[in-house]
């Protein structure tokens, strides 16, 4: 287990890699950004010049500071992956978002510690946001200023507020059933807000967020943030998450995590 002061500083590195991120992203938003198509004929999956930009500058800071360090990235693939300490990285998570011009975007900086996650952060720099969490706990950093984050106890299934992305385009058939099981049962839903999604499980503004066919680097930043609030990441059958990704289920409190299980867990993969 890696030492307060050892996190505190690895904490510090994650938001110098936030802000060189930052600077690499903010003039090309709303701005020329070099759209490209990287999906099969048929499958957008758009990839900007902001998104490879951003994890080149990444990458060089890691190299710098830690060169023994290895890194797993959306854009540039992996570097060492099976050492003590790996980097996984999102760029630009929610490139529709970004080039549609909507400030929903995020870049996801992860930092493994022997296979575990266990520093991550959530950074929406046009927003001005860094959301970051560790052992240490979750805050949010904000105009040159900090709080603490915590998320929301106690809500039950039928008052909670949900979100996923675009559950025609991310899930399959028994996953759509299964998320309009999960929506018919709650109050309110939201869709299309990516990982700022779970930055507001973290802040206590949402209870749930459930996503499938994720990667790594789309969820491996906000496992720490997430626990550091108080809340819990899970599978559809509310185990832990695997290195890979997959089914993911992020909640302000255990006991509506469980609930939420009961509606995902039949189409768990």
């Amino acid at each position: 287990m890696l030492s307060s002061a050892a996190t505190s500083t690895l904490e510090d590195f994650v938001i110098e890699l936030n802000a060189a991120s930052a600077g690499a992203i903010l003039p090309l938003f709303r701005a020329d950004h070099g759209l490209e198509d990287k999906g099969r004929p048929g499958d957008f999956d758009p990839v900007t010049a902001a998104d490879k930009a951003a994890e080149a500058s990444i990458r060089r800071l890691i190299e710098q500071h830690h060169p023994d360090h290895g890194v797993i990235g959306e854009e540039y693939g992996e570097d060492r992956p099976e050492a003590e300490f790996v980097w996984v990285l999102d760029p630009i998570d929610g490139t529709r978002a970004f080039i549609a011009g909507l400030p929903l975007w995020t870049t996801l900086i992860g930092l493994r510690h022997q296979g575990v996650p266990v520093v991550g952060s959530i950074g929406q720099p046009y927003l001005d946001e860094v959301f970051i969490g560790s052992p240490r706990g979750s805050r949010l950093l904000r105009a040159g200023a900090s709080r603490p984050l915590a998320t929301r106890k106690g809500t039950p299934l039928g008052e909670a507020i949900i979100a996923t992305t675009d559950p025609e385009a991310c899930f399959n058939a028994a996953e759509r059933a299964a998320w309009a099981s999960l929506r018919a049962a709650v109050r309110l839903a939201r869709l299309g807000c990516d990982a700022y999604a779970y930055a507001m499980v973290a802040a206590g503004t949402l209870d749930l967020v459930v996503e499938a066919g994720l990667k790594n680097w789309d969820i491996d930043a906000a496992i720490p943030v997430i626990a550091g609030a108080g809340g819990k990441v899970t599978n559809w059958r509310g185990e832990v998450v695997g290195t890979h990704g997959g089914q993911v289920a992020i909640a302000g409190d255990e006991v509506l995590l469980d609930a939420a299980v009961e509606h995902l867990s039949p189409a768990a993969a």
